[in-house]
């Protein structure tokens, strides 16, 4: 079972380091940024699955690391904020924050709400033996190594595991991918096969896409 990273986003780090070492304690993984930029950062690179966000930081507000967050991913995102008010709390919600913390707030809570919210996260992955993929988040993992995707090579993917072992021929995969008004482009297929293939097998996940010559591709079974 994966443990669950988490990313906190905090710029004092008083408050940061109490809520690693009460994040770390029940088992979770935990990363930390003190600013825009590193929570971007540590978001593209650590891929967490959940993100802790203050809104007062340094270079900017988390506000602008939830609409940067918003624009790609539905990645649970539980805001700490000083503010209580009814309209900051409804603008929060508006721009796609999942849920928010007053402080100071009580540490069971904090876990509670942080355990609500990977809880309704976990129902959108995929697995597939040891790689991981979720929609949502736009996110693929081989055994825990986070493989970057273009979004084309991401849609091709999720199809494929769809129905782990059926043959999708090449028609339908450019119907499922680029829509029946597109005309069918067998070689631009194979770029994207191509480089998705290269990139899970320097994953080390070779081998996971079978294919049928001069017919199709399917996710690689193993049978027992």
């Amino acid at each position: 079972m994966t443990v669950p990273h988490l990313l906190v986003i905090e710029d004092d780090p008083d408050i940061a380091s109490l809520l690693k070492l009460d994040l770390t304690d029940v088992g979770y993984r935990v990363s930390h940024a003190s600013s825009v930029m590193s929570g971007l950062t540590r978001l593209r690179e650590d891929a967490p699955d959940l993100v802790l966000l203050d809104l007062g930081l340094p270079d900017g507000t988390g506000h602008d690391v939830l609409k940067r967050i918003r624009k790609h991913s539905g990645l649970p995102v539980i805001v700490l904020t000083a503010q209580g008010d009814l309209n900051s709390k409804v603008e929060l919600l508006d721009l796609g924050a999942d849920d928010y913390l007053v402080k100071p707030f009580d540490h069971k809570e904090l876990l509670a709400r942080i355990a609500v919210q990977l809880k309704r996260f976990a129902s959108d992955l995929m697995h597939f033996g040891a790689l991981e993929i979720s929609a949502a988040q736009h996110m693929v993992r081989y055994a825990g190594e986070v493989i970057l995707l273009s979004p084309t090579e991401f849609r091709i993917l999720q199809l494929l595991l769809d129905e782990p072992g059926l043959l999708y021929s090449k028609a339908k995969i450019f119907s499922e991918i680029w829509g029946e008004h597109f005309q069918r482009n067998d070689n631009l297929l194979a770029v994207h096969m191509t480089n998705l293939r290269i990139k899970l097998r320097k994953a080390g996940a070779s081998g996971l896409i079978r294919t049928v010559r001069g017919f199709g591709f399917a996710m690689h079974v193993q049978r027992e």
